[in-house]
């Protein structure tokens, strides 16, 4: 649409703006230009979400009983544990909650605006449809702007769309379907004016502008459950099931055989609580938090526990190249010249890097005059500006033009020594349809003046005569060489500009029509934004891990491949393919998952292309990982099963809709958190194969009792102190354990795969048979022998305690034995035995332990024959592995 229409069809004035009045008005309909506020709960909903388990609702039920029996002592254990469960929990949440806060910019933006025909500036927030903003260099815009005057504007929109070089703007009318990176008559709510000035009109605040809809989009993605979590809700599910039935089959049968009925329903209710892990919720949630922790130290902030868990479950990283496997940083990687081609080496903004020849030897300006002037011509004919801020450099300016500022600091070029000896007098600044840049510099000794131009290759050559040589000579121009070497640098995925000179003690003007014809060539200079130096390490890692890897981004496809091919995303063999967006819109609903399954490189892609490629991943099985720094990111952040935020360039949107931010950008630290989550999956199983036969063990020797009409062997309070005491000095022990060697040379856990394989399962049976038996046999043994069933039932606690701790060091690897993962590698299980050994004493030959839960003292011969038992379990443990070792 014309700007002429856009202004009739808001009812505003191009020049005088809206009136005060009609702005207030407009205010009260369209509402604030805010996003709608992120949705979350209150204290209240994080404290009611910590009981939202099928095991703690079975606890609360339990508890609710027991007290209703009279049996307060019970009652309250059941109780304590829950709330310490939840307590936990909630603690947990609340420290990744104010992490992210930590990172949230709290900065009130203003915009320059023109009311009742004044320039004014006010709160963004107070912008209506139809206001007139100001945008000069360095401003943020505040909402969706139609241009209706503009003088070299140029814009960042990387947040927005992913390109990484800011788009020169224009008001010429546009077709109705010009994608939105290609908007030249529009700018956007979020990105930046890097030159220049224009003014629009408002067309779109808050939710109705491009944030805003992506916004939407990110609120519309569903927040999936993480592979930890789908698993551990079937598997409490099913094992809540089965513990009822199991009680309820326990009371059925003690009432058939004619036993008291509040007693076998107390026994019954004994055998569910004995059944359930209660320290499988707590388990799960401080395992988690020590990798939240360990993560922390290694620069990622994980805003939501489980998202540590989900990285070791990856299957595919979908990666944003500008700012996340790039610096961001425009860099000049080579200077063509009529001599020959030089490499700049060093990456950023950081002038740290030289300028070689095609020997590798470091090239001498002072014999390569045409390398001097293009480099003079880079950083003279330039209006960037860099400064220093706690070590690192910060561009004011185009990236292109600070680019070529760092190429010439390392080309030994001192602008301020150049700009003091040569002042600039006059300029003709850029424009889109000039296609250059040209400076006027006055000589402060002889007065004569120097001309220097920078531009697009093709408009630079049709305004040059000569080049100049090595020598500093003038020869006549070769046009076609000098395109053939553009083309051949822009092949590489860089973006390619021409500089030239007209030297010093020429007669000429410095008009426009003056120019063309004057000038001489000086070189080329290619550039692009460089990978980080630590990402192609970490692709590698990745793929070795198993670990796809594939990039999307909304640049341009060369750009896109040259970055791919260098990091490894696109190999040797060039295996990968590379799709544009109109590739995607091209492709049939049939060949689209394929297609994408296929390729490693999107380029030019729409926030909406990406959000529907994560999704079909996850469609064909995969667990997704996505990082990305820009508002575009968002959605597809939402959608992933894991979302990557960057915490330095990373917009507020992307870090909301993020699982996990990494406070030093470096796509690194996900190979880091890719280890550290499978380390967290291996010592949650762990802590399940370790914890399920003492919980089974224990249902089934009051089961046993029960069918048998005998005496229980232990009592409800006995099977509380076993469960409580074990699992937090025992059980949570495995949560510091190390990670095991080998962990990244392990492919990615099958998302199908169950949360415990059937030689775990087996393997758990064995070890509660083998408690059941063992108790029994010395409940039975110790009665025979003349003990009271205090004592016996003093010797069973004991025993079950024993093998527990035995078992323990057996499920410190659950292949390997004890002994292959180092004795002493994890001191927090020596410090959590040595503890439980005390506990247990105290429950032994303490009174007032013995009067609270109806224990007795026993003898040294007593403690043999525990020890005797742990260690026959100890060894068919080992057994059972070795043999499954040699079967595997």
């Amino acid at each position: 649409m014309a700007s002429h229409e856009v202004v009739l069809v808001l009812e505003t004035d191009p020049r005088r703006g809206l009136s005060g009045d009609e702005a207030a008005r407009r205010l009260e309909r369209y509402g604030r230009n805010v996003l709608p506020a992120a949705g979350g709960g209150g204290v209240l909903r994080r404290v009611l979400r910590q009981f939202h388990h099928p095991l703690i609702y079975v606890l609360v039920a339990a508890a609710v009983i027991t007290a209703v029996l009279d049996e307060y002592v019970d009652s309250a254990v059941i109780f304590g544990v829950v709330l310490v469960n939840a307590a936990i929990g909630y603690v947990q949440e609340s420290k990744a909650e104010s992490a992210l806060e930590s990172l949230r910019s709290m900065v009130r933006t203003e915009a320059r605006v023109v009311r009742d025909g004044r320039e004014r500036m006010i709160s963004s927030d107070e912008l209506v449809p139809g206001d007139l903003i100001v945008l000069e260099a360095g401003d943020k815009v505040p909402v969706d702007l139609r241009l209706v005057r503009l003088a070299e504007l140029r814009v960042d929109e990387s947040a927005l769309t992913g390109e990484s070089v800011p788009v020169t703007k224009d008001e010429a009318e546009l077709p109705d379907i010009t994608e939105v990176a290609d908007r030249r008559n529009m700018v956007y709510s979020g990105t930046l004016v890097t030159a220049g000035s224009g003014t629009g009109v408002t067309v779109a605040t808050g939710a109705q502008t491009e944030l805003g809809q992506i916004h939407r989009l990110v609120g519309a993605a569903e927040t999936l459950a993480t592979p930890l979590t789908r698993k551990l809700a079937w598997f409490s599910k099913v094992l809540t099931v089965a513990i009822l039935a199991l009680a309820g089959v326990t009371f059925g049968v003690g009432v058939l055989r004619g036993q008291d009925a509040a007693d076998t329903f107390t026994a019954a209710i004994a055998l569910a609580v004995g059944a359930i892990p209660e320290g499988l919720p707590a388990a799960v949630t401080i395992t988690l938090a020590i990798g939240v922790t360990r993560m922390a130290r290694r620069r990622a902030v994980i805003r939501r526990l489980p998202a540590i868990e989900t990285l070791g479950s990856t299957t595919v990283i979908c990666s944003d190249k500008t700012g996340t496997l790039t610096e961001n940083q425009m860099t000049v990687r080579a200077v063509w010249t009529a001599d020959g081609e030089f490499t700049v080496t060093g990456s950023g903004y950081r002038a740290e890097g030289e300028i070689r020849d095609d020997s590798g030897a470091a090239a001498g300006q002072a014999t390569t005059q045409s390398l001097h002037w293009s480099l003079l011509a880079g950083a003279g004919c330039n209006d960037a500006r860099l400064r220093e801020e706690d070590g690192e450099w910060i561009l004011a300016g185009d990236p292109t033009e600070g680019a070529m500022l760092v190429a010439a600091g390392k080309g030994g070029i001192d602008r301020d020594r150049f700009e003091a000896e040569c002042p600039r007098t006059a300029t003709i600044p850029f424009s889109s349809e000039r296609q250059y840049m040209a400076t006027l510099h006055g000589e402060r000794d002889s007065g004569r003046e120097v001309v220097l131009v920078k531009g697009s290759v093709e408009r630079i050559v049709s305004m040059c005569r000569t080049e100049m040589g090595a020598d500093g000579n003038r020869r006549p121009l070769d046009a076609e060489a000098v395109l053939r070497a553009a083309e051949e640098l822009a092949g590489r995925g860089l973006r390619v500009l021409a500089t030239a000179v007209r030297p010093a003690g020429e007669s000429a003007g410095f008009d426009e029509e003056d120019l063309p014809g004057t000038l001489s060539l000086t070189g080329l200079q290619a550039m692009l934004d460089p990978p980080r130096s630590a990402a192609a390490p970490a692709v590698r890692a990745c793929r070795t891990a198993g670990i796809g890897v594939k990039m999307i981004t909304g640049d341009h496809a060369a750009t896109a491949t040259a970055i791919a091919t260098q990091l490894g995303v696109i190999g040797d063999d060039h295996e990968g393919e590379v799709l544009t967006g109109r590739d995607l819109e091209a492709l049939s609903a049939e060949r689209f998952p394929e297609a994408v399954d296929r390729a490693t490189v999107f380029a030019r892609v729409s926030p909406e292309q990406k959000l529907r490629l994560v999704e079909t991943l996850q469609q064909r099985g995969h667990v997704v990982a996505v990082t990305g720094d820009g508002v575009n990111d968002a959605p597809a952040l939402r959608q992933a099963n894991i979302g990557i935020a960057m915490a330095r360039s990373g917009t507020e949107v992307a870090k909301e809709a993020a699982d996990m931010v990494l406070t030093d950008d470096d796509f690194a630290t996900i190979e880091a958190a890719v280890e550290e989550g499978r380390g967290v999956f291996d010592n949650l199983t762990k802590f399940i194969v370790w914890t399920l036969p003492t919980n089974l063990g224990e249902g089934l020797v009051i089961f046993v009792a029960i069918v048998l009409g005998a005496t229980l062997p232990l009592l409800p309070t006995q099977i509380l102190w076993i469960n409580m005491t074990t699992a937090v000095l025992l059980g949570l022990m495995l949560a510091f354990e190390p990670k095991e060697a080998g962990i990244m040379r392990r492919p990615p856990r099958d998302p199908r795969r169950p949360l415990l394989t059937g030689a775990l399962v087996v393997r758990i049976v064995l070890v509660a048979a083998l408690l059941v038996a063992g108790a029994w046999w010395l409940f039975q043994w110790e009665q025979d022998r003349g003990a009271d069933v205090a004592e016996a039932r003093t010797a069973a606690l004991n025993l079950f305690v024993v093998v527990e701790t035995f078992y323990l060091f057996s499920c410190r690897s659950l292949v390997h034995s004890a002994w292959h993962v180092g004795f002493f590698a994890n001191r927090w299980i020596l410090a959590g035995v040595a503890l439980q050994a005390v506990a247990q004493l105290a429950i032994t030959y303490l009174p007032v332990m013995n009067s609270v839960f109806n224990t007795a003292p026993i003898g040294g011969d007593v403690w043999l024959r525990i020890l005797a038992v742990g260690v026959a379990a100890a060894a068919v443990v080992a057994i059972d592995k070795r043999l499954r070792r040699h079967l595997m």
